[in-house]
């Protein structure tokens, strides 16, 4: 089945990574550890702590007691500061169906498309990543039967 809000694999891992350096925070987070919880691709996650870090959104220590570390505080990272990172910059104004040019002169669908992007920009332009975080809810080892 297919999603009405599509996100890429490599913004996914990358909300998801920041997720687990603020959860982790101070201590660092290794590619190895990443990829086992998020189950993906070391390779494939190296690449994107890799963009986050040339984006300055994360910090790295190499060596055996190296890893990432946020370079900001989760609060001052936004959900869209990564989606633009990872997807392409945005443009709510543009038409939301990717036409250049509108045959009808005015949005045929009468701007409906317009409001939610604009509602989905809101949310994701206030939302941060210590804002994801406070979100879940980790089941507790030490609870299992």
């Amino acid at each position: 089945m297919h999603s009405l809000v599509n996100i890429s694999e490599g913004t996914s891992l990358a909300i998801h990574g920041l997720g687990l350096m603020a959860e982790r925070a101070p201590e660092r987070l290794n590619v190895r550890q990443a990829a086992a919880e998020l189950e993906a691709s070391e390779a494939h996650l190296a690449k994107v702590f890799g963009k986050l870090q040339k984006s300055g959104l994360v910090e790295s220590v190499r060596g055996p007691a190296g890893g990432f570390t946020l370079a900001r505080k989760a609060e001052d990272i936004s959900f869209f500061e990564v989606y633009e990172i990872f997807e392409a910059p945005t443009n709510p104004e543009e038409c939301p169906m990717g036409r250049r040019h509108c045959p009808f002169g005015s949005c045929f669908l009468g701007g409906r498309l317009h409001k939610v992007v604009r509602g989905l920009l809101d949310v994701m332009t206030s939302t941060s990543i210590a804002d994801l975080g406070n979100s879940i809810t980790r089941p507790n080892p030490s609870h299992s039967q």
